[in-house]
């Protein structure tokens, strides 16, 4: 899960790799982006600004923040300094980040190169500003974290409260229109498919949003509603609507959802949806 960590300093030499995950990433990317500018001359300068000029992946992690999340109350200049203070502070963002974009790279089969989720994928972006966001609200600058979290849902069509908990080598494919409730939970390796609500019932206040296990998937459009749990490995089908707690390793399907099939070995890493009723 995100880490909860003091602030430090904001020097440049706390901005490094910090494990092997980070490096493998870093590593892989530069090489495809050097290749890219070679292929495509009219990118090269876009693609030396993102990602060659820098000297880690935490540096053009902030960048490509500072890109995204520049609006007419911060400039690109004032957000790259808060990335950078994140990625300072807290040295494990950048750690997550990087099994984000291996999740995308595993469990995509449109990708091509580790550029298409670092320049392109919404659903990475949006991870990677609600992190930031994650590390403003924790030290207590809950003004700028919904700041963030507004302008995340402006860009990418994305909703994510930024006190909401995540974990790390998460997918969120294509993105659009999902919704991540203030106290939820989700964790590692999970992946979340477009139109997904984790969201409460209206009826609840404080502890109202689902609590979603490790290796979970979650289909298109599902919505998972108020204060329960989806165990580990569960799958959730596109369209369904959960308003009771989920076994691991269940599939559940429909509106209520109820379980249907049989379990599936690691789902939000096979991305498997299919099902029968036989089983």
């Amino acid at each position: 899960m995100a880490a909860d960590t003091n602030p430090a300093a904001t020097s440049t030499d706390n901005l490094r790799p910090i494990q092997s995950g980070m490096g493998q990433v870093w590593s892989r990317l530069r090489f495809d982006a050097a290749s890219a500018a070679a292929e495509e001359p009219m990118l090269a300068s876009m693609l030396n600004a993102a990602v060659l000029r820098h000297d880690s992946f935490p540096e053009a992690l902030a960048h490509r923040v500072a890109e995204k999340m520049a609006d007419a109350q911060l400039d690109a200049l004032q957000m790259h300094h808060i990335a950078r203070a994140a990625f300072a502070a807290a040295p494990a963002i950048a750690e997550e980040a990087a099994r984000d974009m291996l999740a995308v790279d595993e469990r995509d089969p449109a990708v091509r190169s580790f550029l298409q989720p670092f320049l392109y994928f919404k659903g990475f972006h949006a991870l990677l500003c609600y992190r930031v966001a994650h590390w403003l609200w924790r030290e207590g600058r809950e003004t700028l974290a919904f700041h963030l979290q507004s302008r995340m849902s402006e860009r990418f069509g994305v909703d994510i409260h930024p006190a909401a908990r995540l974990g790390s080598g998460i997918m969120i494919d294509h993105a659009t229109s999902v919704v991540i409730g203030e106290t939820a939970v989700v964790g590692d390796d999970v992946s979340i498919l477009h139109e997904v609500t984790l969201g409460g019932t209206g009826a609840e206040s404080g502890d109202r949003h689902p609590k979603i296990g490790r290796g979970v998937l979650i289909g298109a459009g599902a919505k998972v509603l108020g204060n329960i749990k989806v165990g580990e490995a569960a799958r959730i089908a596109a369209g369904s609507v959960v308003l009771q707690d989920v076994a691991e390793r269940c599939t559940v399907a429909g509106v209520p959802a109820r379980p249907v099939g049989g379990p599936c070995a690691e789902p939000s890493r096979t991305m498997d949806q299919t099902f029968t009723d036989e089983d």
